[in-house]
């Protein structure tokens, strides 16, 4: 029997299951609460089972709710791929791209790239969304994300990887003569400072302990910050040392504000470009990941 199932119900019930609440799902369709609950009704009542489960303020899907998405996750993408393509004959390249990175990445890598992409293909919309390496991957397995840009290594087997870049780490310190004169510092030398790191849990701040600990040294417990601009800000005040991405400072050592010392022996991780192995292409994914490629190559001759 053919069934007059509406594509905005269907979308209703993904935002629900993805947000796990009726009031977060409602806000992110820039719906009312009770026209949320309504197109739900709808689904329920056309298909005769409940479709989602309320627990308190949170629902999840029901069986029929877990398969009905399962379906209507493909029939959506497969609808969005025509539109691209219809939008293509027109010899325009549309669609939405859904990227997922750190913050940091987010702030101090993209933006140049993301403007070119913007002022080039004004017909297409470019989602970011940021989060640690492991909440990016299982999205992107998930297919709520169409690519994402993580710090190595990734091991899952859906999906693909590809080199990036290789992102530097530096120590920072205050702009002072007594700084500038050392080329290279080492973990001992670190360690005997009061030091200003990235928040436990963070990926950076594993590489970095990671480094650490190679050389036996525990650093005093660090001053612990969540946010690089915050972490700058108190190394260029003089209440101590940071660890960080050379990409997230290098405008302030230009300008002079803080001094970059070359770690000994030096730290680097490897920064990936990660998608699905069976993810279809699309003209605005194509002209998204080429744009990219322009920024990795912009990045690599500069590095030091």
């Amino acid at each position: 029997m053919a069934m007059d199932l509406q594509v905005a119900h269907l979308r209703t019930l993904q935002a629900i299951a993805r947000h796990g609440s009726f009031s977060r799902a409602a806000q992110a369709l820039h719906l009312t609460q009770p026209a949320v609950s309504m197109q739900v009704r709808h689904l329920e009542q056309a298909l005769g089972l409940p479709l989602l489960e309320r627990v308190g303020k949170r629902a999840f899907p029901t069986r029929a709710g877990q398969l009905l998405l399962a379906s209507a996750d493909r029939a959506l993408r497969e609808l969005e791929a025509g539109v691209e393509q219809v939008q293509q004959l027109r010899g325009v390249v549309a669609g939405r791209v859904r990227l997922g990175t750190s913050a940091s990445i987010s702030i101090y890598l993209l933006p140049p790239a993301l403007r070119r992409f913007r002022a080039r293909y004004p017909e297409t919309e470019v989602v970011i969304v940021t989060g640690n390496a492991a909440e990016i991957t299982r999205a992107i397995v998930a297919n709520t994300l169409d690519v994402g840009i993580v710090s190595l290594p990734v091991r899952d087997r859906e999906l693909t990887v590809a080199p990036f870049f290789r992102d530097e780490l530096v120590a920072i310190a205050p702009p002072e003569r007594s700084w500038r004169r050392m080329k290279t510092v080492d973990a001992p030398t670190l360690a005997g400072h009061p030091l200003i790191l990235f928040e436990a849990g963070a990926t950076l701040r594993r590489v970095i302990d990671g480094w650490f600990h190679r050389t036996g040294v525990t650093p005093r417990s660090p001053m612990e910050l969540g946010n690089t601009e915050a972490i700058k800000k108190l190394v260029e005040a003089g209440l101590g040392l940071s660890v960080t991405s050379w990409f997230s400072v290098k405008s302030e050592v230009r300008a002079g504000a803080l001094t970059a010392i070359r770690l000994t022996p030096s730290l680097e991780r490897q920064i990936g470009l990660v998608r699905r192995r069976d993810k279809p292409r699309s003209p605005a994914l194509d002209a998204f990941v080429a744009g990219l490629e322009d920024l990795r190559r912009a990045l690599e001759p500069r590095r030091g």
